[in-house]
């Protein structure tokens, strides 16, 4: 028997089946595909609320307060007898202008500091660097509610307290993307054609310099939204009754029993999250050549 077993031919092992470029596609962007879709939607709703909403967002019935989810209200009324949906397509339009304005300005400022740190380089980045280090020393969302509590409540003022707090990020990156830039031959060849400094960091360093910064900005807008959402938790965002989901989730947290009043805010705050950090991952997968090889 066991000379038998031993002359038995060894099966090969199996070859792994290989994907097809439809499949390849899906595994590596398909997420990504999906957060795009979820946010192409929710700016959709943003932009049409005045005409999906059934109500207006403000409208106070309270003989009926609290209705639960039904084919009158499709997410239930609230304390005071609003429409929780009318109310949610409205808070679309808060919430993501709110992190989309924050992340763009602070991305913007942000980038051209850290991009003329690191290419002034000597005196004027030790002095940049050094005031991004200082505010990078306190935690964003406590120095973003003292600036919001100093400043008082609004959506305006909110959005400026979060600036403060939201572009030394952006310096940091530019910076080392910069310096890793700076001496590459085409830099030296735009000096060599008499290129002013100001003309080569704009018009050739930082556009190769973009991808890494376009993934962080991607990644930070449902971060935004969420310090946005939390603040105005806190009472330091938007003035009541402006309708906007975090505000909308700190209204009704105490209601356990109606619990569609801040399930439905906090649901619309987790889908548009997840939609920026999906698509975020397959930008940074796409912008990486090792990843499109596999």
């Amino acid at each position: 028997m066991s000379e038998l077993a031993a002359a038995a031919p060894v099966a090969a092992p199996a070859e792994p089946r290989r994907l097809t470029a439809a499949q390849r596609w899906r595994r590596r962007y398909g997420l990504a595909t999906l957060g795009g879709a979820i946010i192409v939607l929710w700016i959709i709703v943003a932009i049409a609320a005045p005409l999906l909403a059934p109500y207006p967002p403000d409208l106070v019935d309270v003989t009926r307060r609290l209705k639960p989810p039904s084919s009158e209200y499709w997410f239930g009324t609230d304390m005071l007898g609003r429409d929780v949906f009318s109310r949610l397509l409205f808070g679309a339009r808060v919430s993501l202008f709110a992190g989309i304005v924050v992340v763009i300005l602070g991305a913007a400022f942000g980038t051209l500091l850290g991009g003329i740190a690191a290419y002034a380089g000597h005196r004027a980045e030790e002095a940049l660097m050094r005031f991004t280090d200082l505010m990078l020393c306190f935690p964003p969302i406590i120095l973003a509610m003292a600036i919001a509590a100093a400043m008082g409540i609004g959506t305006l003022n909110t959005m400026a307290a979060m600036l403060v707090v939201w572009w030394p990020k952006f310096a940091r990156l530019a910076r080392s993307l910069v310096l890793v830039q700076r001496g590459q031959e085409y830099v030296e060849a735009a000096h060599v054609i008499g290129y002013g400094p100001g003309r080569v960091l704009l018009k050739h360093i930082l556009p190769n310099s973009i991808g890494p910064l376009i993934v962080l900005v991607t990644l930070d807008v449902g971060h935004a939204i969420i310090v946005f959402a939390g603040l105005s938790f806190l009472g330091l965002g938007v003035v009541p009754p402006t309708p906007e989901w975090g505000a909308m989730v700190s209204e009704n947290r105490q209601l356990v029993e109606q619990w569609w009043g801040a399930t439905f805010p906090g649901l619309a705050i987790l889908s548009v999250v997840m939609g920026f950090n999906f698509l975020g991952d397959g930008i940074r997968d796409w912008l990486d050549p090792r990843a499109r090889r596999r």
